[in-house]
């Protein structure tokens, strides 16, 4: 498995920090690896270090909830300065507070998890600043093709648009492979992570809800289309339960809403928002007969290599006209317009004139997967086989 520095550098230096450190993201992105990746470094120059996996069985029914943590972790100690990672630990019954007593018992606390009630508001409000986080990704395109070519494999453009960057799928030599593979992740994440978790009743209405989501990736949406639409395959659900199902999903890291900034109104518009998929297999397992939503893809995968990049993003509508994201990173700002291709004079047209009264203040860019530069004097093409390999834009 591939070293994925960008994410540890930035952990490195709370090393020796009291704040704990809290890892989180969706199942399989990769949490795992690098707190193990932390825990090699650690072990170089400590031997007062204790790692914990409580996905593991044995470990969990050892180690059930806070007065077992601490008293095993008390036991096998050393007095100086003990580095303790807990791989999963939202599945230990009072795990907040062992994370608060150890930090005060002099142990440097790593925890990760994949559901973000790991930084719930009564835990942070708990610790009152005394944690620092860290989210974590599948692969952007150049983690894969880097852990492609330690397999002995090419992972190609067209790939990373249908099946996404799930670090182990592609450890499977087949596509059957992958399928089989990323279907069960699909499930865990479902069942496991999102049903069980919050004791759902209805779980045919949130199955149906979720597939909705997951095929609507990088669309607008309103909870209300959402209602609308079930209320059509004759499952009714209120507007309320609709929203409380997309925050389950979005607790659970599978996908991502972007409200839509209006010039208009100068704020963020509260009922529409686009939704992105934590990876692009959520929705191509959905999908029959190949049929392949390579366009909306397209656009998650930039928005996926963007947020990796560091930029915050906005949808930006103004004058009846919308631009796919305004970047924000540092003080510099971007319009950015996706295509998976401009080739076509309409959509040339629709793509490169949403800018059209847009002042040059900030940097204009196209995004597509043309292998022909269409930059013009105000707009930058960039291809997306240059993007993918870009740290900055």
């Amino acid at each position: 498995m591939i070293k994925r520095e960008k994410y540890i550098q930035a952990i490195r230096e709370f090393y020796d920090s009291d704040l704990i450190k809290i890892i989180t993201g969706i199942r399989r992105c990769g949490k795992s690896v690098i707190l193990r990746e932390i825990y090699d470094e650690i072990k170089e120059k400590s031997d007062n270090i204790i790692y914990l996996d409580f996905e593991d069985t044995a470990v969990l029914s050892s180690i059930p909830d806070e007065t077992a943590l601490l008293e095993y972790i008390g036991s096998n100690r050393k007095d100086s300065l003990c580095y303790v990672f807990l791989d999963e630990v939202q599945r230990v019954q009072g795990w907040a507070g062992a994370c608060r007593t150890l930090r005060i018992r002099n142990c440097s606390v790593f925890i990760s998890g994949s559901n973000s009630k790991l930084l719930s508001r009564e835990f942070t409000k708990e610790l009152s600043g005394r944690y620092v986080s860290f989210r974590i990704h599948p692969f952007v395109y150049k983690e894969l093709a880097e852990y492609g070519r330690e397999l002995g494999k090419e992972i190609t453009l067209t790939d990373y648009i249908v099946w996404g960057g799930f670090p182990k799928r592609i450890e499977y030599s087949g596509e059957s492979g992958q399928r089989i593979y990323l279907n069960e992740l699909n499930e865990t994440i479902i069942l496991n992570d999102i049903i069980n978790r919050y004791s759902i009743r209805k779980t045919e209405m949130f199955k149906r809800l979720a597939n909705f989501i997951f095929l609507s990736n990088s669309r607008i949406f309103s909870v209300r289309s959402v209602a609308k639409y079930m209320a059509g395959v004759g499952l009714p659900c209120s507007v309320t339960t609709i929203s409380k199902y997309i925050g389950y999903l979005e607790e659970a890291y599978a996908i991502a809403t972007v409200k839509k900034y209006s010039t208009k109104s100068k704020r963020e518009l509260e009922y529409y928002s686009k939704v992105y998929n934590e990876d692009v297999s959520l929705n191509s397992i959905r999908v029959m007969n190949n049929r392949y939503d390579l366009t909306h893809n397209f656009e998650n995968i930039v928005y996926n290599e963007l947020v990796y990049m560091g930029y915050n993003l906005q949808v930006y509508s103004y004058d009846k006209h919308e631009i796919d994201f305004v970047a924000n990173k540092g003080n510099k700002q971007y319009y950015i317009q996706v295509a998976y291709s401009v080739a076509e004079e309409k959509t040339y047209e629709r793509e490169f004139g949403a800018f059209a009264k847009l002042d040059n203040s900030s940097q204009k860019i196209v995004i597509t997967n043309d292998d022909i530069d269409y930059s013009t004097s105000t707009v930058r093409h960039i291809k997306f086989k240059d993007f993918v390999w870009m740290d900055e834009l």
